[in-house]
């Protein structure tokens, strides 16, 4: 019973990272950010306005949350940008 707990509480701090490290920089252009499912040290994430709908920027996005990421939340390894 205490995996999804665990699994909450990280998924918390991956949407608190992102609303406080990524999200504000993002949100300049109309970016959203939104944490869907964060498990074996993946963070499903749906990107939505400008930067959600060209694949370029995707990826070029994702990249930049994994870094960031990965500063303040260490057990994630990857992002996933999910449509």
């Amino acid at each position: 019973m205490s995996a999804p707990l665990n699994l909450d509480v990280l998924k918390s701090r991956v949407a608190t990272a992102l609303a406080t490290h990524v999200g504000p920089a993002l949100e300049l252009d109309g970016t959203l950010l939104e944490v869907l499912d964060v498990a074996d040290g993946v963070a499903r994430i749906r990107l939505g306005g400008v930067c959600g709908n060209c694949p370029s920027s995707i990826m070029l996005v994702v990249h930049g949350i994994e870094e960031e990421l990965r500063k303040h939340v260490p057990e994630i390894a990857y992002v996933e940008a999910v449509p």
